[in-house]
């Protein structure tokens, strides 16, 4: 099938993504029939996570360890089984056909997201009508597939479209892991297990009665921010650039304020990205998938200070992105945790913190305009107000009094549930060789004025392992990053 990119720049919705088993057709009920018949039993409510949303490799996997059989001929027959009873029992989903035919009418191109083989995929896209769709993306078409973002960001690609300007429509949890980690916006319709609500998700019973309008009003033109302290670069990983680039490339995000650049890091991961970048002093940069307008801040900045740019995220959408990194010593935690200093002591050592964060501040308010909103994010080696209850470290507070909100406690309000932790991924204990536990803490932040969080998270990819033996993990930092996503403002 060819390609479609539509030309829809006033239009928020540029695609819809469906899944198919359980989505699209009553594939699900035919999954689950055919994993009985091979697992010689009835399926139970207990089985579900290792059957539905899952690849056939997983189930049949799954199915191996049980039962003793070759993985590798249970997919076979899995296959089989599954197949069979697509070609003679296939069902449409009830407001399936309507929704996509609908889709078609207003001009809004629709593909095939799913985690079955081709061969499947095939029989189903000729029973529903091989010309209601733009794309499709199986199980064979990319490396890896759900709960992952391969399929959806490939699905994007096919038809031209930023996956923010879509909504997926799914059934599963594993699907809308997918989904959401691509940077979609989910219509979840679950058909055998529930799936909860959560921001930028949508959950309907059905299909029946959904229109084109419905999911264009879904779609919130949203932005992905993530701040990202690259530790000198990255220079302590092997091959250290491929794996930034992997880790931006998979957090889905559309900006990333970064720190300790290493000099180049900036220009190179924009290079290798296809992105716009704003390189300033030695140590900061900013990364963007979306056009750099205006360029904020000292370019000769030092290792420590803020710069900021401009972006144009759609036409009349500007949002102003900022990235900053303060001072490493005195540090607060170690202060608290090591020497026992009170309150007040620990306080009055964040003058040096403060005073960087106030110049921040008033760059911030000399370059900002009436209703463009602002993102600060960045490495600010200090505690939050927000997380310990019997210190009011200032340089957050002076962030909040200058009208910035924290989007990961915005997300995560509870400290103790949710403490965000983005020092240290590689330092369980403390590098003086004491043996004493490193001090945990966030100290990394996106914070921002005029948006609406509608989700923010911590980010480490993979299981790094401790200093000093950090040459061969996949996260080539000592920091975790912070990944938030934001609904731009009706515009």
């Amino acid at each position: 099938m060819t390609p479609h990119a539509p030309d829809r720049p006033h239009r928020r919705l540029h695609a819809v993504l469906f899944d198919m088993d359980g989505t699209l057709v009553d594939t699900e009920r035919l999954w689950w029939e055919a994993v009985e018949q091979v697992a010689g039993r009835p399926l139970t409510e207990a089985d579900q996570p290792e059957v539905l949303g899952r690849p056939v490799e997983h189930t049949a996997g799954w199915l191996g360890a049980a039962t003793g059989r070759p993985a590798a001929d249970l997919v076979a027959v899995l296959h089989r089984e599954f197949a069979e009873r697509v070609r003679t029992g296939i069902v449409p989903r009830p407001g399936a056909v309507e929704l996509l035919d609908a889709l078609a009418a207003d001009g809004v191109p629709a593909a095939l997201v799913t985690a079955s083989p081709r061969a499947v995929a095939d029989v189903v896209l000729d029973a529903l009508g091989t010309h209601r769709f733009a794309a499709s993306v199986t199980a064979d078409d990319t490396a890896r597939t759900k709960p992952a973002p391969d399929p959806y960001l490939a699905a994007c690609r096919a038809l031209g479209v930023d996956p923010a300007a879509c909504v997926a429509v799914e059934d599963t949890e594993t699907g809308v892991a997918s989904a959401e980690a691509a940077g979609c916006t989910v219509l979840a319709v679950p058909s055998l297990a529930p799936i909860g609500e959560a921001p930028g998700r949508t959950v309907r019973d059905s299909l029946a009665g959904v229109t084109a309008a419905d999911l264009e009003r879904m779609a919130v033109p949203r932005l992905r921010v993530m701040s990202w302290n690259l530790w000198l670069g990255g220079s302590e990983v092997d091959d250290h650039r491929a794996k930034q680039v992997r880790a931006v490339v998979e957090s889905g995000a559309d900006v990333v304020g970064l720190q300790e650049t290493g000099g180049t890091a900036a220009q190179e991961l924009a290079e290798a990205l296809g992105w716009h970048h704003h390189r300033a002093g030695e140590n900061l940069g900013v990364l963007s998938r979306h056009p750099v307008t205006a360029r904020f801040g000292d370019p000769d900045v030092g290792f420590y200070g803020a710069a900021g740019v401009r972006i144009a995220v759609a036409p009349g959408r500007e949002v102003d992105i900022w990235t900053a990194h303060l001072h490493y010593t005195p540090y607060g935690p170690y202060e608290a945790a090591f020497d026992g200093l009170p309150a007040a002591a620990l306080i009055a050592h964040e003058e040096p913190r403060l005073s960087q964060m106030r110049d921040a501040l008033d760059r911030i308010a000399e370059s900002s305009d009436d209703g463009v909103p602002v993102v600060l994010v960045g490495d600010f080696n200090c505690p939050s107000h927000l997380d310990w209850p019997d210190v009011r470290w200032p340089v957050t507070e002076a962030a909040e009094d200058a009208g910035f909100a924290d989007s990961f406690r915005a997300a995560h309000p509870d400290p103790v549930a949710e403490p965000g932790h983005t020092w240290s991924p590689v330092h369980p204990v403390h590098e003086d060789g004491s043996g004493r536990p490193e001090p945990q803490d966030r100290i990394d932040y996106v914070l921002h004025r005029g948006l609406t969080v509608l989700d923010s998270r911590t980010l480490v990819t993979g299981t790094p392992r401790a200093w000093p033996d950090v040459a061969g993990n996949d996260w080539p930092s000592d920091h975790a990053a912070v990944v938030t996503t934001f609904a731009l403002p009706a515009g």
